[in-house]
């Protein structure tokens, strides 16, 4: 089990750990009804914080920032001698949340995407974590809450007494509402990003060797290349230059991000 702290990747702090330690930090919290605000950042979520000086700084107020793209990994193993041999996947992470979470008998809430989809993710949680309580469900509203519907959303979650909140509203949207949510709900919560989309069956995941060896954008640039270009075309490559200028010393990124000056209540 490997849990060595946190290593700074453009300045977005990024946990070394594995898939062990994770859990045990999520179920730890989640026996204890603590607060935990946990995300997977692929480069693309690094880019949002590195870009965003007040995302950044909710960023690192995460307790746990999981290296889910293979690129992340090898960032944290080339700046910081981690020598992970594995990234933590947000969609793996959370079938394995998902399974555990039925065994130990705890519940989930599902918030996020659209109602036809959340329909079809608990059928299939329940196909891969059999016993698994799904004790509520809620779609996005694609957009920002006033104050009265992010109380009702609140007093659901809480009401509905879930150990567990699984969020997918994709980055950063579900990293600012993890952010804005977690106190006031009290238990762990885990911004998984597509991972809806790939259990529900919706969107079809890279194959494993693209995977392995980085490229799942490309694979997901070619399914959705009007949606996704710009993330990939320009970001991937700002990434990679602006490591190169952290790993030579020529910036420091020290910067942690600064307090935002207004709360964005994404619902």
């Amino acid at each position: 089990m490997i849990d060595a702290g946190k290593g700074n990747i453009l300045g977005v702090e990024v946990s070394v750990i594995d898939y062990d330690a994770a859990l045990e930090a999520i179920f730890d919290a989640a026996h204890s009804g603590k607060a935990l605000k946990v995300t997977a950042l692929a480069v693309h979520g690094v880019m949002t914080g590195a870009l965003d000086h007040e995302h950044r700084w909710r960023l690192n107020r995460f307790d746990i920032v999981t290296p889910d793209g293979q690129p992340v990994r090898w960032a944290l193993n080339l700046l910081h001698g981690t020598r992970l041999r594995e990234r933590v996947y947000g969609p793996a992470l959370m079938g394995r949340v998902c399974k555990r979470a039925a065994r130990e008998g705890l519940s989930v809430f599902i918030f996020g995407s659209r109602p036809e989809v959340l329909e079809t993710l608990r059928t299939e949680l329940i196909k891969l974590a059999p016993g698994l309580v799904i004790a509520g469900a809620r779609g996005s509203l694609f957009r920002p809450t006033t104050p009265a519907e992010k109380a009702e959303i609140e007093n659901e979650i809480r009401a509905s007494g879930a150990s567990i909140v699984l969020v997918g509203l994709g980055c950063p949207r579900q990293e600012v509402w993890t952010h804005e949510y977690a106190d006031a709900i009290g238990c762990p919560i885990l911004a998984v990003g597509a991972a809806f989309d790939f259990h529900a069956g919706t969107l079809k995941q890279a194959p494993t060797v693209l995977q392995n060896l980085g490229l799942e954008w490309f694979y997901r640039l070619l399914r959705e290349p009007r949606r996704l270009w710009r993330r990939y075309l320009l970001l991937n490559p700002a990434f990679l230059t602006l490591l190169a200028c952290q790993a030579l010393g020529v910036m420091s990124f020290a910067d942690k991000g600064s307090p935002p000056t207004n709360a964005m209540n994404y619902g």
